[in-house]
């Protein structure tokens, strides 16, 4: 690989601050999280009307572009058709997006929440479970797919309208702060904030993934989960997400992203056919009316009277939200070079409905057979989540179901492939962004991709040997406030860039072009 392919000035920084936050946390991993935790905890106290009202801003602000005369902007030449079908480009923005979370937490999200649920609410209760999928389902509500999609405006313009060879964060604030800031140390500053927090999210990923698939085999072949096991585990999945990401998008990304669908809807049907599947969508129902009127007291509640220890839901929305906010470039920066032909009001409508759909099919259908089991005594899944290693109630639960060992096998599949898609399309997305290669025009170099999923191999197998996953996890929370001061400063870099090339009238489709009457009255004015 030719060594000008890589940006070594963003590069390089990048890797020796992350070893220097990761390192020290993980020889000190109880120390350094406490410490952590106090300055999260002391941000939460003092900040957390501001998160919740930051998820609402963006939503207003998404809608506002969406259905303005900026949505009507085509990222690319009008002419041409999208680079995907729009069953392509979801999938891979579902894969992408919550395919790998959702594996993890849809089956026991509930659980936290039933065990610590509103105040008001006794722990365990009819009241306390409904509360509990109700929640899940807002984790993957529109707030966070916001946070993930609107930076993409601005880098989708630049990339594909404006033709700018970078597809940098700095580059889609030129607009702003001019040539010296973007093409000085201020526009590194933003290029090595951009990729420590993706590196170290993109660790903690691969060391919080890695127990969905060790907790089912050990449960499946009988054997202990240990280190040798997780070490396995990782190698086979390292091996599918480089492979993947070195086949580039059409052939890796996006053939797993679509080939996943049909396996998890077949999973799904399973469940619903083999397992409780009335009770399933009986609650599934309850859940979402559930969710639709306590939606804003999800959105905005603080708990302000309440002056006890906040509830879960309180205290991790923010924590979500937080942490969202750290994924919110990665997530951009994919979706807004795989919205190629699309229109800023699909890319953004696409990102803020379907994961949010299918999301919500999922929590109903994984979490309606863990309360199932709870209710009938099958197993007692509240305590056991708190006894237990967390991810070990998966396989209790898929166990229960008839050839249950199938059903384990399935939802392995299912976890392995989720997982593989979203740390390919970070790898892939990495390799993008350091590359100095023109992105307009070509793929990141494929050598470069291998040598990001190494990277973050490493952190995360370091990590999960001596500790620090648990700190860096809280770090990356708290990276996620300059973050969010660059998303709205990228928000107006996306209208002022459109409003100077007025692209609503002239990168538009051909239906949405202006009449020729308001075209020679604007020629006149």
């Amino acid at each position: 690989m030719n060594k000008k392919m890589i940006d070594y000035k963003i590069f390089i920084p990048s890797l020796l601050l992350m070893a220097a936050i990761s390192i020290p946390f993980a020889l000190y991993e109880s120390q350094s999280l406490e410490l952590m935790n106090t300055v999260f905890d002391s941000i939460v106290s003092s900040f957390s009307w501001g998160y919740l009202w930051y998820g609402i801003l963006l939503v207003a602000a998404g809608l506002y572009l969406a259905f303005s005369k900026y949505g009507k902007v085509v990222l690319g030449d009008p002419k041409e058709k999208p680079r995907f079908t729009l069953f392509e480009y979801a999938s891979i923005l579902v894969a992408m997006g919550v395919g790998s979370t959702i594996m993890r937490t849809g089956m026991l999200q509930w659980t936290s929440v039933a065990n610590d649920p509103p105040a008001g609410v006794e722990a365990g209760s009819a009241e306390a479970l409904l509360w509990g999928n109700a929640y899940s389902m807002f984790l993957w509500g529109f707030q966070v797919f916001a946070i993930f999609v609107m930076i993409a405006p601005a880098m989708g313009y630049i990339l594909h309208v404006k033709k700018r060879p970078l597809m940098r964060i700095s580059e889609a604030c030129r607009i702003l702060f001019g040539d010296k800031f973007t093409d000085g140390i201020g526009g590194r500053l933003l290029d090595v904030l951009f990729l420590i927090s993706i590196l170290s999210g993109a660790a903690v990923t691969l060391g919080l993934g890695a127990p969905i698939i060790t907790q089912n085999l050990s449960h499946l072949l009988g054997i202990q989960v240990d280190f040798t096991l997780t070490i396995i585990v990782t190698i086979v999945w390292v091996f599918l997400f480089s492979l993947s990401a070195y086949l580039g998008i059409e052939k890796g990304i996006k053939r797993l992203s679509t080939w996943n669908m049909y396996i998890a809807g077949f999973l799904a049907l399973f469940i619903l056919v083999g397992g409780p599947g009335v009770f399933i969508l009986n609650y599934f129902t309850d859940s979402v009316s559930m969710l639709l009127t306590n939606y804003l007291d999800f959105s905005l509640n603080t708990e302000s009277v309440y002056q006890g220890e906040t509830s879960h839901i309180q205290s991790n929305t923010i924590f979500w939200f937080a942490y969202s906010a750290t994924w919110a470039m990665l997530h951009s920066v994919f979706a807004a070079k795989i919205s190629q032909g699309r229109t800023i009001k699909e890319m953004i409508l696409t990102y803020l409905l379907a994961p949010t759909l299918l999301s919500w099919l999922a929590t109903g259908v994984l979490g309606g057979l863990g309360v199932h089991r709870y209710l009938t005594g099958n197993l007692d899944i509240l305590n056991f989540v708190e006894e237990e290693a967390r991810m070990a109630a998966i396989p209790e639960i898929l166990n229960t179901l008839p050839f249950g060992e199938i059903a384990i096998v399935i939802f392995m599949i299912v976890a392995l492939i989720f997982l593989t898609t979203t740390l390919d399309s970070t790898t892939y997305t990495i390799a993008a962004y350091t590359s100095t290669r023109d992105m307009s025009r070509f793929e990141p170099p494929k050598m470069l991709r291998i040598i990001i999923a190494a990277v973050i191999t490493a952190f995360a197998l370091i990590l999960m040997r001596i500790g620090g996953l648990a700190p860096l996890n809280v770090v990356s929370g708290l990276m996620g406030l300059p973050i969010i001061v660059i998303q709205f400063i990228l928000i107006y870099a996306a209208k002022k860039m459109i409003d100077a090339d007025q692209a609503w009238l002239t990168n538009v489709r051909q239906k949405d072009r202006p009449s020729k009457a308001y075209e020679a009255k604007r020629k006149v004015e």
